[in-house]
């Protein structure tokens, strides 16, 4: 029976209202929401892109998107995770141009070196060494860094909705998927892009509507603050998201297109159960460098994460076939897979939030000697089980590394007590 007690439901509306206030809460939701739109939008995406093209075709794409995806990381400098740590107590629109310019600088670098070097690279890719393609791959990967960046920048502003805006304008790529099927692969990468440079163009306008402004000016005062801090979070950031870009190539390379199609399809499912504890700790390390108690925010952050993740693992569980299905009938293939992802998200939530805790502490020894622990497990575990049981060795990798490294978070959490 529903209790009907008025001083019951005035009990409820107002912890319900609390919960919305928390920051930690609301920015967490928002983040939330934001990549649940992402995802919901690539599911879709590609959904379609299943019905438009072959499984050669999403296989070479997905390379091509996890290249220009690995290339932005690279170009990161750690300035995404030091633009959130330093936006409180320094000039915004300083930060904001300096990190824009100096990533995006890199990004174009970086994007000329990788098609100069594809024959070596991913001699699968090679198609990109064609003028019009290559000025295609950096032009997008200029607007796939840049969205990155004022995604962050939306974040650290604690305005994590405006990031919601981002993702939906990003989600148009639904839209652009169906004139250009007769591209092959080059029109669900130009689909993605065109969609980037959308919602970049929407990003800018909104970030001036709060006097954020981009300007040319380079400010050596932030860098100089934040080259220990950039530096330490450059690597831990970049052997800590390496693993999603670097296993599309490796699945190319070992199993062949259309295996990799089923690793990327299987990916983009599972990662609503990724996305609960990303946003989390995200959220975590705003407040955290807003000064916020990070030992009360840390628990309450495990406490939401978990009461949100258990029962999502159970849909994925037992449902995640049935979502393979409506993409392709092929697709299926990648359900054991799958299922040990959603296993695995377990240990890497409790991993996610012990590293916004290292974040905010500004610990970077201990950023990067946890990160290199977990790349190495991933990256090694899954080439080694990949050639010995296909593609569910991915999974299997996921949860004997991350598994691994959540004993060791959980057992210096313990030492430090969470300080």
């Amino acid at each position: 029976m529903i209790n009907s007690d008025p001083v019951f439901a005035r009990r409820v509306c107002a912890m319900v209202r609390q919960f919305l206030h928390d920051p930690l809460y609301k920015n967490s939701i928002f983040i939330f929401l934001n990549s649940i739109a992402a995802t919901g939008f690539g599911f879709i995406f590609w959904v379609i892109a299943a019905k438009l093209y072959s499984p050669q075709d999403i296989g070479i794409a997905t390379a091509l998107i996890s290249s220009q995806s690995l290339l932005v990381l690279l170009s990161r400098f750690g300035l995404d995770t030091s633009l959130i740590r330093f936006f409180p107590e320094m000039d915004k629109s300083r930060i904001f141009s300096t990190s824009i310019i100096l990533t995006n600088t890199t990004a174009a670098f970086l994007g000329l070196a990788f098609l100069s070097a594809i024959d070596i690279l991913s001699p699968q890719l090679n198609f990109l060494k064609t003028v019009p393609n290559a000025i295609t791959f950096i032009l997008f990967l200029l607007a796939s860094s840049a969205v990155s960046l004022t995604g962050i920048t939306f974040i650290a502003m604690r305005k994590a909705e405006y990031s919601l805006i981002q993702s939906i304008m990003i989600g148009s790529r639904v839209i652009f998927v169906f004139p250009l099927a007769f591209m092959g692969s080059m029109g669900i990468f130009s689909a993605v892009g065109i969609s980037f440079i959308l919602a970049l163009l929407i990003s800018l306008a909104l970030l001036i509507r709060y006097e954020i402004r981009p300007s040319l000016y380079v400010d050596r005062c932030f860098l100089k603050n934040a080259f220990h801090f950039c530096s330490g979070n450059y690597i831990s950031s970049l052997l800590t998201t390496a693993p999603n870009q670097l296993l599309p190539l490796m699945i190319l390379s070992i199993l062949g297109a259309s295996e990799t199609a089923h690793y990327y399809i299987a990916a983009t499912i599972a990662s609503p159960l990724f996305m609960v504890p990303g946003a989390v700790s995200m959220s975590l390390f705003v407040e955290g460098s807003h000064g916020e108690s990070l030992r009360k925010n840390a628990m309450k952050s495990l406490f939401i994460t978990f009461a949100i993740l258990i029962p999502l693992i159970g849909i994925f569980y037992f449902l995640g076939g049935y979502f393979l299905d409506l993409v392709g009938k092929s697709y299926v293939e990648g359900f054991g897979m799958l299922r040990a992802l959603a296993f695995s998200s377990v240990f890497v939530a409790i991993y996610q939030i012990y590293f916004s805790v290292k974040m905010v502490h500004k610990d970077v020894k201990g950023l990067i000697l946890l990160s290199a622990l977990a790349f190495t497990l991933i990256i090694g575990l899954s080439y080694a089980f990949m050639n010995i049981a296909g593609l569910i060795g991915i999974g299997y990798a996921w949860i004997f590394g991350y598994g691994l490294c959540s004993l060791i978070v959980g057992f210096w959490a313990k030492r430090a007590g969470w300080k």
